[in-house]
Order: C-alpha cells, then structure tokens, then sequence
C-alpha cells in the first residue's frame, strides 16, 4: 500500500493519531509475553498454538532414567567389534572370539541383517532380541550359556 493512504498519514493533525489521551500508545495493554493464553488471547493461542495447554499422558514418579538406558547393536555389525589382532589370535588357536558389546557401549544385541557365515564368535549382552536369539541358533552348531549375573552369553561355534 503506498504512503499516502496508509492510516498513519490520514491521522496527521489529530492530536493523538488515534492511540487516545490517558493511556497514550505506551507500556503493554495485552499483558507481557504469553499473558492471557487462557483469557484474552485464546483465540490466538487456539488458532496458531493448538494443545499449547493441558497434559497428556500420565506421569511416572520417581522414574529412574538409567532403568531405561539400553543402547543397541545389530547382528550385522558384530564382526567390526572384532578387532584385527583378536581376529588373527583366535585363527591361530582355533577359537571362537569373546565380543562383549558391553565394553563397546552397547547393552542390548538386535537381530537386523545377517551373520558373517565364515567367522564364529561368542557374543556377550546384557539384553537379546528374540530375533538375533533366532538368527544365532540357526546360523548352526551352537552353544548357548546363560550367565549367572545380569549379562546373557550367546555363543556359536561353526564346524
């Protein structure tokens, strides 16, 4: 819109350009901030900001986070935990290499992608998918140990 015809302009000469006398065009008439979401500014806070208020859910008391801290690791990316030298070692003896994913970060073993067919290992987690506890028990021959404390120990030998 141009200058002139913008109401600013048409109020020139008007004292006070429409803002009034007493309260003049200062301070906060609406309140500060998110004041009156509830009263005088639902319509806003009900158009632009839908479930701004109220609660969903229900509340967990005491929730203890590290109950719930469980990082995961795939099947597939057991054989990188391996490193190179423990690789060549367990060759030479003819022994099935210990992965404890723990060490690695990880609490629980998931059953996405495939096992390597030409390596065996044993694995050690706190927590097993049913999906990678499958996958391990028909990848062949195997053994299965259950540890006494809170770490389950799967283990598959091939030949």
């Amino acid at each position: 819109m141009t200058t002139r015809l913008k109401k600013n302009r048409k109020k020139r000469g008007h004292v006070s350009a429409g803002h009034g006398r007493i309260g003049k065009h200062r301070k906060h008439p609406g309140g500060r901030g998110n004041a009156g979401g509830m009263h005088h500014h639902r319509i806003l806070f009900d158009k632009y900001h839908p479930g701004y208020f109220g609660k969903v859910g229900m509340r967990y008391f005491h929730k203890l986070r590290n109950k719930f801290y469980s990082p995961i690791v795939n099947i597939d990316r057991l054989a990188s935990l391996i490193p190179q030298e423990v690789k060549d070692k367990a060759l030479k003896e003819k022994k099935a290499p210990v992965i404890d994913v723990t060490q690695h970060g990880y609490f629980k073993l998931l059953g996405k992608g495939v096992l390597p067919q030409n390596q065996s290992f044993v694995v050690k987690t706190k927590l097993i998918s049913k999906i990678a506890e499958k996958k391990i028990k028909e990848a062949g021959p195997l053994r299965i140990y259950y540890a006494v404390c809170t770490s389950f120990i799967v283990g598959f030998e091939q030949g």
